[in-house]
């Protein structure tokens, strides 16, 4: 009887060390903790990239990791309604880098941040923007 028990305890063993080996290596060789990340980027496209706290930055993701996404070429819309003596209220397109701190022209976002983001059309009036200022 006691031979009997332990042989199943062992098998009982085995089964589990393979089966936490075959996760593990699942995991490591398939790389399935990259499932639900963020798909292709066209470098050849402007994104807009809308954060969880209701702001919006526009400018090309060049990486993105299971932690950070990089944002270059950046751009954000302020509202000029604090500047305009007029009553009316004004969207400008501001480039990431004229600030009073002095940052550079990219954004390290934490991906939790990011609630999704958007490849904008060349037609688009933020494209046309950013395109006609970087040509003066």
């Amino acid at each position: 009887m006691k031979d009997y028990l332990l042989e199943n305890v062992i098998k009982s063993v085995m089964f589990w060390a393979v089966g936490l080996l075959a996760l593990w290596l699942a995991f490591g060789v398939f790389n399935i903790t990259s499932i639900g990340s963020f798909p292709a980027v066209p470098a050849s496209q402007w994104q807009a990239v809308f954060l969880t706290n209701n702001e919006v930055y526009f400018g090309k993701l060049v990486n993105y990791d299971n932690t950070y996404v990089t944002l270059t070429d950046v751009y954000y819309l302020r509202t000029a309604s604090d500047l305009d003596q007029s009553g009316g209220t004004s969207l400008n397109l501001i480039k990431l880098g004229g600030e009073l701190h002095g940052p550079e022209d990219v954004m390290y976002i934490p991906k939790t941040n990011v609630l999704f983001w958007e490849n904008m059309k060349s037609t688009s009036q933020v494209v046309q923007t950013i395109m006609s200022s970087q040509q003066q």
